[in-house]
């Protein structure tokens, strides 16, 4: 395990902060609040906070390369609009909302956004898999996860990463970038789901993959980011100040910056052991990560 200085990037507490994402043009991060309500950003030169409200969950975010951002929301892909505040809905979520949002996101290099769903109740496994292309969505899976976590893709655009939290499964499939299907999923890493145990070290989250391929995985409950090769074996980790960190987003200059989200959403007795739960923490590491690829509308 590396020695790592952790720093607080932006003091505001989140309930449930998600989707970090690094916008290089506006030297900014963005990311959500999802029980918040809210759309945040983080000027990092000048360290301006700047926060907007959502009348549905916003859950991930990717940039627009139009401009603006898309942001998946229980009601469906929207549009964002920083420099207006304005959220245009693009597309309805094509699910009962009752019962089931949006959850984790990313884009591939093709410019399609993709997402997966949690599904809230959690007596069976019914989350789904979409994809937004060109302003249409595209359901590409339908059960086996109750809440679909930790999408990425390998420099290569060969590999799709994802995560199934609830059954602490991190697992890759063959990806064909010209046709956005997957296929020939395979483990790369399975966590114990016993709670009790002494060294239970948590569940995967949302994560990023770096510029060298590996697999950089918020482990909620864990109060680690783990590091792990295509293959699954870990290189390293990173240990917080926090029990809940909820995803990683690489940025700054070089970006070196790994930008983590943490939910506040826990038991008392955590918040005053952990009084950074919550708050975006920064840390810098060895290796860049890439700037994720922007939604293509047409």
């Amino acid at each position: 395990m590396s020695s790592y200085q952790i720093d607080v990037a932006c003091d505001a507490t989140m309930t449930v902060g998600e989707s970090p994402l690094w916008a290089p043009d506006e030297k900014a991060l963005y990311w959500v609040d999802i029980e918040g309500f809210a759309i945040h950003r983080l000027c990092t030169g000048t360290g301006q906070h700047d926060q907007w409200k959502v009348d549905s969950e916003a859950s991930s975010l990717a940039r627009a390369a139009k401009g603006g951002l898309m942001v998946a929301q229980r009601r469906g892909f929207s549009h964002f609009n920083p420099d207006t505040g304005e959220l245009k809905l693009v597309a309805e979520a094509p699910f009962d909302q009752s019962t089931t949002r949006f959850n984790d996101g990313k884009c591939d290099a093709a410019g399609r956004f993709w997402c997966g769903t949690i599904y809230e109740p959690r007596d069976k496994p019914a989350a789904e898999m979409f994809v937004l292309e060109r302003g249409k969505v595209r359901k590409v899976w339908s059960g086996g996860m109750v809440n679909s976590n930790g999408l990425g893709f390998s420099p290569d655009n060969k590999t799709m990463f994802h995560a199934e939290t609830a059954s602490h499964r991190v697992t890759r499939f063959a990806f064909d970038l010209l046709s956005g299907t997957v296929s020939d999923e395979r483990d790369v890493r399975r966590f114990s789901t016993d709670k009790s145990a002494a060294d239970y070290g948590g569940r995967p989250d949302g994560a990023a993959v770096d510029s060298e391929g590996n697999y950089w995985v918020a482990m909620f409950e864990g109060g680690r980011i783990l590091k792990l090769s295509p293959q699954g074996d870990q290189l390293d980790e990173i240990r917080l100040p926090v029990r809940c960190p909820t995803m990683v987003a690489f940025g700054g200059p070089d970006l070196r910056t790994l930008y983590i989200t943490t939910a506040s959403k826990r038991p008392a007795d955590e918040l005053a052991a952990m009084p950074l739960s919550g708050k975006v923490l920064s840390v810098r590491v060895p290796v860049a990560g890439r700037i994720e690829p922007a939604y293509v509308e047409n």
